[in-house]
């Protein structure tokens, strides 16, 4: 499948603009000066495409900022399946089975192990899409649980195992802790384990949606999304999660100290912010939000500053920009977004400097 991958790349890219491979490492050049960045985007510099075709997303950074791992339907493929690549976008591998869907993969501190969640126990084909019917709405397939293998993908080992849902899992930067998001008290909540599955500890506790959390460079904070329906939006909430389905209109942000534990709410916007990450300063969070178009699907990156409040846009295209994450030392961002593709609904990974 290694070999596969990096075979398709030079393919994919002659279709985009000029190809120069120099010692093993693949520089995309942009016909006529094309800029990947927008007016306005005036924190990214030097950004890079580091995927082409396909929908390729949540890319996250090995803690010392060289590698990255992440999903992607691509090929012939019909679900995701988990890549890792060097952070210059050569060395393209798939590192999981490529048996059931996959979402939510990371790499473990150290670089001694990645974790992603997989259906694969439950079968060896991708799980049916959800029925749109019933409004846009994320399948929460009850056959997701975590896997812990080595940095190439071999040797599985299941974390999880309790009925229904459990992914978006997450290591601490000091590598002692994961966060993950769970149904297996009848809601989806935030639970901690450590890294060998062991002492699983509960976080939240109100109706609701609590997912996508990640760590505070030091470890003490996390961040997340959550929505907190109340009347007939609980019974809509509650009668989805029963066929395995949620409704992701409606997401604030949360904050929470991992001493004290108690929620913290950072937006009320009323519109679908998800994939909040720390700014290694501890004080300022970058997210995705349609803020500006809350029904809508146009989402861009935003940062908020905690103590404040005060929220600056950093991306401008009108479609899709999403999944940000720093690398630790905060000079890089990386992100998935709609921006420079060929068909519609592609996403690739975008780099950048941070300014």
């Amino acid at each position: 499948m290694q070999q596969a991958a990096r075979n398709s790349l030079p393919m994919n890219l002659t279709r985009r603009g000029m190809v120069l491979v120099t010692l093993g490492v693949l520089w995309i050049g942009h016909s006529h000066g094309q800029s990947l960045s927008l007016p306005g985007e005036t924190h990214l510099h030097n950004m890079r495409q580091l995927s082409f075709g396909g929908e390729n997303a949540e890319a996250y950074f090995s803690f010392d900022g060289q590698q990255l791992i992440f999903q992607s339907t691509r090929g012939d493929r019909q679900c995701d399946a988990i890549f890792r690549m060097a952070r210059d976008g050569s060395q393209v591998r798939q590192v999981s089975s490529g048996q059931g869907v996959t979402t939510c993969s990371f790499i473990a501190p150290d670089n001694k192990a990645i974790i992603y969640a997989s259906t694969h126990l439950g079968g060896a084909a991708c799980p049916p899409k959800p029925d749109h019917s019933q409004g846009y709405v994320w399948p929460l397939y009850k056959d997701y649980d975590i896997f812990k293998a080595d940095p190439d993908g071999s040797h599985p080992v299941r974390l999880t195992d309790t009925p229904g849902y459990d992914a978006e899992g997450v290591y601490s930067p000091q590598g002692d802790r994961i966060v993950f998001t769970s149904v297996r008290t009848g809601d989806l909540e935030l639970f901690l384990m450590d890294p060998d599955g062991g002492h699983v500890e509960q976080l939240t506790a109100m109706p609701g949606y609590d997912g996508g959390a990640f760590f505070s460079r030091d470890g003490q904070w996390l961040v997340w999304r959550a929505s907190r329906p109340t009347g007939t939006a609980l019974a809509d909430y509650r009668r989805l999660l029963d066929q395995g389905l949620v409704r992701p209109g409606n997401l604030e942000l949360y904050i929470m100290n991992l001493q004290d534990r108690k929620p913290v709410q950072l937006t009320a916007n009323g519109a679908a912010n998800f994939g909040p990450y720390w700014h290694p300063d501890g004080k300022h969070i970058i997210f995705a939000s349609n803020m500006h178009n809350p029904k809508g699907r146009n989402f861009d990156l935003f940062m908020i500053d905690i103590d404040t409040r005060i929220v600056e846009r950093v991306t401008e295209y009108e479609d899709f920009d999403g999944f940000p994450m720093f690398s630790h030392d905060g000079k890089t961002l990386v992100f998935a977004s709609n921006r420079n593709g060929k068909v519609r609904g592609e996403t690739n990974i975008f780099m950048a400097d941070w300014q």
